[in-house]
């Protein structure tokens, strides 16, 4: 018996070590997590300030008298250079948002929603930046309501992601020559059902016509910071598949070369009697 309890109270002291070290650890990320936060927003500050007095030395410069000691070839080449300091403002002001969006902390306001009408009210946003890069954007959407507990703004934010990246993914390949199909977004609803006919699960499809996802790539899509994108921060999908979890919901993702590529989420339905 002294050898039995003995065994115990090491057993009882080595998980209470262990739950500590990953307390300890928890309390680092977080505390990690409001510093990287944080000197986040104190970049952003001086970048909206340099932006500004860019935007300002522009105008200074197309009020000057046309009699100034300033030729037009020397006016015009101030003008691209300060045009180029506002471009890359405006990247990094983005790369700053997309990793804010990324590492900050993450509250959920979850109520019941008809993800149909989630999907065609994001329809209707984009259906004209589709267009503009000749998308045809349709959807296939289960018959009658589907009513998922959603936080509807983050999961609007997170299906947005993947339509943006499927169409940026169809353009790029149009535009370095690649033989594609006619460039198509469909976005599909489909319920998964248990055996007395109850909706216990709805997957979203977010399938494009693209040139599908290379083998060496695949597996780095979810890292962040990877990108095959010019200009890109490589947190889209990471953001996306982290806003996806939070849901309790999951992201998987199907290729296929020279066809196109499937996203597919899936989250738990609301409850039914």
């Amino acid at each position: 018996m002294a050898v039995v309890a003995r065994w115990q109270v090491r057993r009882a002291l080595k998980r209470q070590q262990v739950a500590e070290r990953r307390a300890r650890a928890a309390e680092r990320l977080a505390e990690i997590g409001g510093l990287t936060s944080g000197l986040a927003h104190e970049i952003k500050n001086p970048l909206s300030t340099i932006g500004l007095n860019a935007q300002l030395l522009g105008e200074a410069i197309d009020e000057f008298p046309r009699d100034a000691a300033i030729t037009d070839i020397e006016r015009q080449r101030l003008q691209r250079r300060i045009a180029t300091l506002r471009r890359e403002v405006e990247r990094l002001r983005g790369i700053l948002q997309d990793f804010l969006n990324y590492a900050g902390e993450l509250r959920l306001d979850k109520h019941p929603a008809d993800i149909n009408r989630i999907i065609d009210e994001l329809c209707d946003f984009f259906m004209p930046q589709a267009q503009a890069q000749g998308v045809r954007l349709r959807t296939d959407l289960a018959t009658g309501e589907l009513i998922v507990p959603l936080d509807v703004p983050h999961i609007k934010q997170a299906i947005l992601n993947l339509m943006i990246n499927a169409v940026q993914a169809m353009h790029n390949a149009a535009s370095s020559g690649g033989a594609i199909a006619p460039k198509e977004l469909i976005i599909r609803t489909v319920p998964t059902r248990d055996p007395s006919n109850r909706i216990t699960a709805v997957q979203v499809h977010v399938i494009d016509t693209g040139p599908g996802i290379p083998q060496d790539v695949f597996a780095k899509i979810f890292t962040p910071y990877f990108t095959t994108k010019a200009g890109g921060s490589g947190l889209g999908l990471p953001t996306t598949r982290r806003l996806i979890e939070a849901h309790g919901g999951r992201l998987e993702v199907f290729t296929d070369a020279g066809k196109g590529t499937d996203f597919v989420v899936t989250l738990a339905a609301e409850p039914t009697a």
